[in-house]
């Protein structure tokens, strides 16, 4: 009997045991990831700077492109408006040379 118990305490302690090592195998694991997190968000925040670098410069790109884009459509139209009122100036002054010279008025 004496030696079961002894079978059984000695069984008792190696799972004692096992389960310390367990836990403190957790703890290491919970402590390592921890770790890991903080220092993906400490490079993270590191970078911020230089992403918000980027997306600056990419968003003055295109503001600079649909600047150009606006400026050429305005220019278009301009010279459309111009091209209409060239066309239609000797129509006008025919017209106001009438008004003029009408002598019923």
């Amino acid at each position: 009997m004496d030696d079961t118990l002894q079978r059984l305490l000695d069984a008792e302690m190696r799972a004692e045991r096992l389960a310390k090592e367990a836990e403190e195998e957790h703890q290491r694991t919970i402590s390592a990831a921890a770790e890991e997190a903080h220092d993906l968000d400490e490079r993270f925040t590191a970078r911020v700077p230089e992403i918000q670098k980027t997306w600056i410069a990419r968003s003055e790109e295109r503001a600079a492109k649909t600047i150009a884009e606006v400026e050429r459509r305005y220019d278009e139209r301009h010279q459309t408006l111009r091209d209409l009122a060239e066309e239609r100036e000797s129509e006008a002054l025919e017209a106001a040379f009438k008004v003029l010279i009408d002598v019923r008025l």
